[in-house]
């Protein structure tokens, strides 16, 4: 009997399983010898009964170890990944993006884990893809690419063997409209390890206990953060067109952060003035964004995630201070220049 079928009855009952205990189920889900049909339902009641933050962890635990190592342990106590759970329907730009290449520009270390759109029109991979990046997967490669640039990007289908047993069955579920733990698991099983992070979730719900599974992984510090934008629809990740809010875990554990606007000296704006579009569109707003040309709800927003995350790894005492350093790299010439040096290097 896989942990699975042994596990099935508990969730059903209503009880949570333990860290150990969903760290084994996790494991069983990639084996190729067990039924679909046990996967789904399993998936399925641990859903319904509510995820809690051991098991989340439990699960990332469990997709870490199953991962592709790209073998950067030595950076991985100083990098920090920026990225969202994805799922907010807010069709924007690739904000997170945009603050890799501000972070590397100033000499941060960003292992920065992404995929394919699913829900817009242009992902992280794309816009990598098309600014000349290549997805690199060896060690070898990936270290020299760090040392040159600053960050490397893990391209996650191609350092997750284990996700091929699973798609299948998500792609079920998503088709009946069911949500799984999967849908807030990706920034939790970059295949780096970072030791820190900055990560935005689609439902202010999931701040709290995803902050705590980040702790239980015994990451060094960051964020869990969420942006409010009405009743009923938010995005996941800072935003001046909402209400930005934040919880710490590791160096920052227990700690709501603050995000006023009017302290930080940026403005509120419009949803719009976030909207992203397709590759070339983006392309377009990036280019306009580093020209001083972009809605300066863009440019704020990009800066305040920017700055929180030069604040999570040190390089900026308070978060008013890195939301400074980052314009200062966004528009004083040093993202263009990073950016060009990133083309450089990949056709080299």
């Amino acid at each position: 009997m896989s942990f699975l079928e042994e596990y099935l009855p508990l969730l059903r009952s209503g009880s949570d399983l333990e860290l150990i205990q969903a760290e084994s189920a996790a494991g069983d889900l990639a084996r190729a010898d067990v039924s679909s049909e046990v996967k789904k339902a399993f998936l399925s009641a641990l859903h319904e009964k509510g995820e809690t933050l051991e098991e989340v962890a439990g699960f990332a635990a469990a997709f870490r170890r199953l991962a592709t190592p790209p073998r950067l342990e030595d950076f991985a106590d100083r990098a920090i990944d920026v990225c969202g759970t994805g799922g907010d329907k807010s069709n924007s730009f690739n904000i997170s993006t945009a603050v890799t290449f501000v972070l590397a520009s100033a000499g941060v270390t960003v292992f920065k884990h992404g995929n394919r759109s699913i829900t817009s029109k242009c992902g992280s991979a794309e816009l990598l893809q098309a600014l000349g990046v290549k997805f690199l997967t060896e060690p070898g490669p990936l270290r020299r690419a760090l040392q040159a640039l600053n960050f490397v990007f893990f391209f996650a289908p191609a350092f997750h063997p284990a996700f091929k047993e699973i798609m299948p069955i998500r792609h079920a579920l998503a088709a009946e409209g069911k949500r799984t733990i999967f849908n807030i698991l990706g920034p939790m099983i970059n295949p780096g390890s970072p030791g820190c992070q900055l990560t935005g979730v689609f439902s202010g719900a999931w701040i709290a206990p995803m902050a705590g599974a980040f702790h239980a992984l015994g990451l060094k510090s960051g964020m869990v953060v969420h942006t409010t934008l009405d009743a009923t629809r938010g995005m996941d990740e800072l935003a001046c067109c909402g209400t930005p809010q934040g919880v710490g875990f590791g160096e920052l554990w227990q700690e709501t952060i603050p995000f006023d606007l009017n302290e930080l000296g940026l403005e509120p704006c419009l949803e719009r003035d976030l909207r992203g579009g397709n590759i070339d569109e983006n392309l377009q707003i990036l280019h306009d964004l580093l020209n001083g040309r972009a809605p300066r709800g863009l440019e704020d927003t990009v800066c305040l995630n920017a700055g929180a995350a030069f604040f999570i790894v040190g390089k900026a005492d308070r978060i008013s201070e890195g939301i400074a350093l980052a314009r200062h790299q966004l528009l004083g010439g040093a993202v263009e220049a990073h950016l060009q040096k990133t083309g450089d290097y990949f056709a080299s």
